[in-house]
């Protein structure tokens, strides 16, 4: 969904889905939970990429048809798609947001994957292998989370279940 508010485009990237975009444009993202938030950012060319993926691994799931969805096929489609609009690999820089533990009482339980945890680990081992430094990130803890990311200036601000905000 796209729409405007303020100076430039707003792009809404929905959970499963990513978006890479120019300047002035802004991205956001709601209610990231024991998803993860990935953004990345060529700051010369003013080009980035904002992903909500929702599994650490496609290869895990039986329907892995959707690419977005998962840390290990997402990646690798937003640095395409910034490169087809002229971003250089060796500039992009990447933040990571959501990792959340959303349900402590089933937490708790043995044996009970903690999804968010998960996602947090594959993806900085995706940007490890891609060689793309995590340059900032607000990830773990109890509390959904929504992004907001300026492409023009490459800031984010992350918005908790209590308005509480941090710029990054």
């Amino acid at each position: 969904m796209i729409g405007t508010r303020g100076t430039g485009i707003l792009i809404k990237v929905g959970m499963a889905q990513f978006r890479v975009a120019t300047a002035p444009a802004r991205m956001m993202t709601f209610a990231l939970g024991s998803c993860v938030g990935i953004v990345l950012y060529d700051p010369v060319s003013k080009i980035g990429g904002l992903a909500h993926v929702m599994h650490p691994n496609s290869e895990r799931v039986r329907n892995n048809i959707n690419k977005a969805k998962f840390v290990d096929t997402v990646v690798e489609l937003m640095l395409s798609r910034m490169a087809k609009k002229g971003a250089l690999r060796s500039r992009i820089k990447a933040k990571i947001f959501g990792g959340a533990k959303m349900f402590q009482s089933i937490s708790a339980s043995p044996g009970v994957i903690q999804i968010g945890e998960e996602n947090v680990k594959a993806t900085r081992e995706e940007l490890a292998r891609r060689n793309i430094p995590i340059v900032a990130e607000s990830i773990g803890g109890t509390k959904g989370r929504t992004v907001f990311f300026d492409v023009t200036s490459g800031r984010v601000t992350v918005r908790d279940a209590q308005n509480k905000e941090e710029k990054f």
